[in-house]
C-alpha cells in the first residue's frame, strides 16, 4: 500500500514510518517545515508539504493513497490553552481524509488516547467515555466520528495510546514530569493513580497491524503496562535524582506540576486483552519503569 501519514516526523510517526517502509508498503508523510521534510526524506518516505489546518492538501493526499494513518495533533496549543482549538482542527482534519476515502474500502487509522477512559477501572476496547463539556473529551467525539464514517464504506479504526508512550528521546509527559520534580525538588504523586504505558517501538507495530488487518469499526489499545502506579514511577524519579518522594494533595500537586497536576492524579488503567487476542499482538520493549531505572528520563 501506498500510506499518507500525518505527524510522520513526530515522537510516534518517526517510529511508525520505518515499521511500514520494512513492511513493504510505500510511504507519503505530512510535513510542515523543512526539517520535517528532511527527516521524511532520509527516512525513504515521500513529503507532502502542508499542515492540519491544509483541508484541501489533506483530501488530495488520502485520495491519492491506499490509506491513512493519523497521528498528528496540535499539542503545542492544546497544551497551551486551546484544547478545544486543537481538538476542532483534529475533527476537521480527519473528517477531509475520511471523507476522500468513502466508498472505497480503504483504512483510515486514528489516533486518540486512553487517559482518562474508565476512571477507577480497568478500561477495555469497548469503553467509550461518556460525553462531557471538557474540552478534553473533543479527542473522544473525534474518534465516535471517525468509527461512525464506517458506514461511508472506509474501514475507519481508532488506536488509543496511552499518556505515555516511553522510550529514548521521549519528550512527553513524563519528561515533563521529571523535569517538574526537579525544579520542585520533589517526586510527587497522589494517591495510587494508576497510568497504562507502552514503548514506542510496540505501538508502532500496532499501527501497521491496524491499518493492515483492522476491520471497519475496530477499537484497538496499544497497552503494554496496564496500570503502573504512579506512586512507583515517583519513586523511580526519586531514586535517580535523589528527590523525597511525596503523596500529595490535590492542591499541593497543582502548586508544583501546574498543568500536569489532573493528569498525575487521574487513574486510568486499561486493558489490551483484546486487541493482543485479535491482531496477535505481543509487546517486547522495555517497560515504563525499566525505562525509568535505566536512565532514559533522568538526563
Amino acid at each position: 500500500m501506498r500510506v499518507f501519514v500525518t505527524g510522520a516526523s513526530g515522537w510516534i510517526g518517526s517510529a511508525v514510518v520505518p515499521e511500514l517502509l520494512a513492511a513493504g508498503h510505500g510511504v507519503a508523510g505530512l510535513a510542515r517545515s523543512d526539517a520535517s521534510a528532511q527527516a521524511l526524506q532520509d527516512a525513504g518516505a515521500e513529503v507532502v508539504r502542508g499542515t492540519l489546518d491544509d483541508l484541501d492538501t489533506l483530501r488530495g493526499a488520502a485520495a491519492a493513497s491506499d490509506g491513512v494513518v493519523h497521528l498528528a495533533f496540535k499539542h503545542d496549543v492544546a497544551f497551551s490553552g486551546g484544547f478545544a482549538e486543537a481538538s476542532g482542527a483534529d475533527r476537521a482534519a480527519a473528517e477531509a481524509m475520511a471523507g476522500a476515502l468513502a466508498g472505497t474500502g480503504r483504512p483510515f487509522v486514528l489516533a486518540s488516547g486512553l487517559l482518562g477512559l474508565a476512571p477507577g477501572r480497568v478500561g477495555t476496547e469497548r469503553d467509550f467515555p461518556e460525553p462531557s463539556g471538557s474540552p478534553m473529551h473533543g479527542r473522544v467525539a473525534t474518534a465516535r466520528r471517525v468509527l461512525d464514517l464506517a458506514e461511508t464504506g472506509v474501514r475507519t479504526s481508532v488506536l488509543r495510546l496511552p499518556p505515555t508512550v516511553h522510550g529514548a528521546g521521549d519528550n512527553g509527559f513524563i519528561a515533563a514530569y521529571v523535569a517538574a520534580s526537579r525544579a520542585a525538588g520533589l517526586a510527587g504523586h497522589v494517591g495510587d493513580a494508576r497510568w497504562p504505558a507502552v514503548h514506542r517501538d510496540d505501538a508502532a507495530r500496532l499501527f501497521v497491524l491496524a491499518l493492515e488487518k483492522a476491520p471497519a469499526g475496530s477499537v484497538l489499545h496499544a497497552v503494554q503496562d496496564e496500570g503502573v502506579q504512579f506512586r512507583e514511577v515517583a519513586e523511580a524519579v526519586g531514586k535517580s535524582l535523589e528527590l523525597p518522594v511525596v503523596d500529595l494533595a490535590p492542591e499541593e500537586a497543582a502548586a508544583h506540576y501546574t498543568w500536569l497536576a489532573p493528569l498525575i492524579a487521574t487513574d486510568s488503567a486499561a486493558s489490551s486483552a483484546f486487541t493482543r487476542a485479535e491482531f496477535s499482538w505481543e509487546p517486547t520493549g522495555p517497560t515504563l519503569l525499566d525505562d525509568l531505572v535505566a536512565g532514559r528520563y533522568s538526563g
